[in-house]
């Protein structure tokens, strides 16, 4: 708000313009965001009013046409005691061996889907050295635009290193012959639904048991788990 209004005097803000700068911050995506900044600023424009600096509040009617904040969806995920259990199905289902290994890979790794499926072997560091391998996503890839960095345990450094292009490190984990090159967005959470699953865990769900199981183990600083997911202040979900 502030480098487009901040040097008006007050009572000269018209709302055409306070529609004008909350749409540039709408169009970054963060919808929610924009909605308590139109707030925020109709908040100030009464206390203007009270003091004597503008006679109306620029921002009050606003909210209409700006966008609607998007229904939650809330993934299903599993119990932490129930883990035990799914994994065991894992490891009895028909499923494609790479789509066991993504799954498990998920679990470990608690990263978003099209992060997983598009992983390049170029990301991976230290695979030699199983207390310090590190996967780094380029912000390209990243939700946030930013630079996200996994430690891998020596679970998942295992799960990788079995892959079938573990000997070679090169191009995707898994690769496909489908029009993206990579594991259809759907292989992983049909095989969970075909596991029995369905309505009660998706690829999502892992994201939603991890925060769930360390918020409430009381051992780890909420920011850490944010962070790990790859939330940050621009998103909506830590409000």
């Amino acid at each position: 708000i502030f480098p487009a209004l901040g040097d008006r005097p007050i009572g000269s803000i018209e709302p055409k313009e306070m529609l004008a700068v909350l749409k540039v911050v709408e169009k970054r995506g963060v919808i929610e965001t924009t909605r308590r900044l139109r707030s925020a600023c109709s908040a100030v424009f009464r206390f203007g009013i009270a003091s004597g600096y503008c006679r109306y509040d620029a921002a009050a009617h606003l909210g209409d046409a700006l966008k609607s904040t998007p229904k939650t969806v809330h993934h299903p995920a599993i119990r932490g005691d129930e883990v035990g259990t799914f994994l065991l199905r894992l490891g009895f289902h028909d499923c494609e061996e790479p789509t066991r290994l993504a799954i498990r890979l998920a679990a470990l790794t608690v990263v978003r889907t099209t992060e997983l499926r598009f992983a390049d072997w170029a990301e991976l560091e230290r695979l030699g050295e199983p207390d310090r391998a590190l996967w780094r996503i380029p912000p390209a890839r990243m939700k946030m635009n930013e630079e996200h960095l996994v430690p891998l345990s020596r679970q998942a450094l295992d799960l990788i290193l079995s892959l079938p292009g573990a000997s070679k490190r090169t191009g995707k984990l898994f690769p496909s012959s489908g029009k993206e090159g990579v594991m259809s967005n759907n292989t992983m959470l049909y095989a969970i639904y075909d596991m029995g699953y369905k309505g009660r865990m998706t690829t999502h769900g892992f994201r939603t048991l991890f925060s769930t199981e360390a918020n409430e183990s009381g051992r780890f600083e909420s920011d850490w788990i944010e962070r790990q997911l790859a939330h940050d202040e621009r998103d909506d979900t830590r409000a």
